[in-house]
């Protein structure tokens, strides 16, 4: 992402630190689907797998609690840091992970509405996409109420009290029909899945993923 205009010079945390610390938003749809024999169909979501970048002047890192929002320069998914009560600001980290190669290994918290992945550029780089090296991961919740990441609410990444289908993709638990199960459980083994759950749904293997069962159990 491109290098914005002017950063304000007194954050409430930190965010002059990391005005140099451009991002990628990566809207999650990650309700980690299946076929009717549960095939994984995650590829068809949009997991973090590329990033826009920076120089960062003032090596700065981004902390729980920082805030950013889109970037007016780099249309339309680039994201920079901001304080949290700028006018730009949309998202607050609720907490940050190291980058990784393996989009399926980064698991943010319940409530998370958006995962963006920050890069930086050492030295002269122009600072547009894909020119910086990944170093964070920051998992996002909207400042605004719309928050489709909160349990049940059919986005973000699939965690216990969301809903999904029969084929296990995930959906709002308000409008799930007679077909629909909760989540009860994500893990390992069938063997593993609470005793409430109905319908063990078993995944595809997907690298980096920590869980391979979904425990459906009655919505």
């Amino acid at each position: 992402m491109a290098q914005p205009g002017s950063t304000p010079t007194s954050p409430r945390r930190g965010a002059g630190c990391l005005q140099s610390l451009l991002v990628l938003a990566v809207i999650l749809g990650l309700g980690y689907g299946a076929s009717k024999i549960f095939g994984d169909e995650s590829s068809k979501s949009s997991p973090p797998s590329s990033s826009s970048s920076a120089s960062d002047g003032k090596g700065g890192s981004w902390e729980i609690g920082d805030c950013g929002g889109p970037d007016p320069d780099d249309k339309p998914d680039g994201y920079r840091a901001f304080d949290c009560d700028e006018s730009g600001a949309t998202f607050e980290a609720l907490e940050v992970k190291s980058a990784s190669i393996l989009p399926n290994a980064i698991q943010c918290p319940a409530g998370t509405d958006l995962i963006i992945q920050v890069s930086r550029v050492f030295g002269s780089g122009d600072g547009k996409k894909g020119s910086g090296i990944p170093t964070n991961t920051v998992c996002g919740r909207n400042l605004s109420g719309e928050h489709p990441g909160d349990a049940g609410a059919g986005g973000g990444q699939l965690v216990e009290g969301d809903c999904v289908s029969a084929s296990a993709r995930e959906i709002a638990c308000a409008s799930a029909g007679p077909g629909a199960f909760k989540v009860l459980g994500l893990v390992k083994e069938k063997t593993d899945c609470p005793g409430a759950t109905t319908d063990p749904m078993q995944l595809m293997m997907a690298l980096g993923r920590p869980y391979s069962v979904i425990c459906g159990g009655k919505v």
